[in-house]
């Protein structure tokens, strides 16, 4: 019934959108975009933290406006740097922790813009690179883990900022090309091609960036790092062809292919071959 419930509601809201695009387009733009990058769901109530992030060392950091919220199990100097995905927080990290934790580096998360208890409404993969560089230019990580859009601002901060002390990174089930997500929330939303077009122009305005242009495996072709890209064949939510495209283009790339995890890639199997490529 809720899921019902709620293909009703996404449904109304679209066709909201589509019909204020004839009559108050720039409404329209804003509105549409609004709704592709807020998250309905990942926040954490600080006064009830997740057991997993319970005994880390907190850190809050400020970007421009906004703050952002990191957890620490410290370790040796080598960092570990995870980000996690849409409408999830830190503590997604609960599974692959028990594996990483015996390696005795230390190990940062962060939670993502308006995610977990970081500020603000808004999402986007090249403000959440921004907090990536926040990090890493205190803690000089050499492996970033990234999970569904996480890997996406990976690369997105790979592409900005160049850093070579990065030496590994891992992306799971994480998209390459930016359209295509802006075309499947579209459909989602059933938007008439009035909004699609407003809605990539503001994009293109807000990031100063083509959408055709805007592709992580594009920005790969230029990545020295050594990656280890996961991607599970029933993956619903993105596509095991995003992963394939990284695969394609990132030089120094290891791929492989999961089945029966989905989008989440949570398996013992997995996570070991996560250990033995860090350990390399």
């Amino acid at each position: 019934m809720k899921r019902i419930q709620h293909f009703i509601l996404v449904k109304s809201v679209g066709l909201y959108v589509n019909i204020l695009s004839f009559v108050r387009p720039e409404k329209a733009k804003k509105l549409a975009y609004q709704l592709f990058s807020q998250p309905r769901k990942g926040r954490i109530d600080s006064t009830k933290l997740p057991k997993t992030l319970v005994n880390t060392e907190k850190e809050t950091f400020s970007f421009q406006n906004e703050t952002f919220q990191t957890y620490m199990w410290r370790g040796n100097e080598e960092i570990i740097l995870l980000i996690h995905g849409w409408e999830s927080n830190s503590s997604r990290w609960k599974k692959l922790l028990p594996y990483l934790l015996p390696l005795g580096k230390t190990i940062i998360a962060i939670d993502a813009p308006a995610h977990g208890l970081s500020s603000g409404k808004e999402f986007s993969a090249p403000k959440y690179a921004e907090y990536i560089n926040v990090v890493t230019q205190k803690y000089q990580a050499k492996l970033l883990i990234g999970h569904s859009i996480g890997g996406g601002a990976i690369a997105c901060y790979l592409n900005k900022y160049n850093d070579l002390s990065v030496q590994k990174v891992i992306l799971l089930g994480s998209p390459s090309d930016f359209k295509l997500l802006n075309n499947n929330y579209a459909a989602l939303l059933s938007l008439n091609a009035k909004v699609k077009i407003l809605l990539e122009k503001h994009i293109q305005e807000k990031f100063n960036i083509h959408l055709d242009d805007f592709k992580g495996h594009l920005f790969a072709e230029n990545f020295s790092q050594k990656a280890l890209i996961a991607h599970d064949i029933d993956d619903k939510i993105v596509l095991v062809e995003e992963g394939k495209k990284y695969a394609s283009t990132w030089k120094n790339a290891t791929y492989i292919e999961t089945k029966g995890l989905g989008h989440s890639l949570h398996g013992k199997d997995l996570y070991k071959t996560i250990t033995d490529f860090i350990k390399l």
